[in-house]
């Protein structure tokens, strides 16, 4: 079965998937009401894709904008619709960043294979 079909993930596949430790994982369910991923009868975690997104809007408010959990708790609750445009801002212009890198480095690769130095706007003409 692949990855897009899957009903619930596990508390370490989410972790690997959005690059957050298990033990923060478990203390974000703590703080926001709002994070309850399904449990099992032996208490194993299932977190559904809705989980999940969550689980980003949360690590983007802490990680990336820097919010204190109660803070970032207070802001999905009070404006969660404006924190996803956001957070969907946020990785577009991280694509566009990525993609543009992408070009200059395949320029670099080829000004060198052709011998040529390109100006920057630094460069005096």
């Amino acid at each position: 079965m692949g990855k897009d079909l899957k009903l619930y993930y596990t508390i370490r596949e989410v972790s690997e998937m959005v690059g957050v430790a298990e033990s923060a994982l478990r203390f974000w369910e703590k703080e926001i009401p709002a994070l309850h991923p399904k449990k099992t009868p032996t208490g194993v975690r299932q977190y559904t894709k809705e989980d999940i997104d969550l689980v980003r809007l949360i690590y983007h408010l802490v990680k990336e904008q820097g919010l204190t959990v109660k803070a970032a708790r207070n802001r999905l609750k009070t404006s969660k619709k404006q924190v996803v445009e956001h957070q969907q801002v946020a990785a577009r212009l991280k694509e566009i960043r990525n993609e543009l890198q992408e070009m200059i480095d395949k320029l670099d690769e080829l000004e060198e294979a052709v011998g040529v130095e390109r100006l920057t706007m630094n460069d005096e003409r």
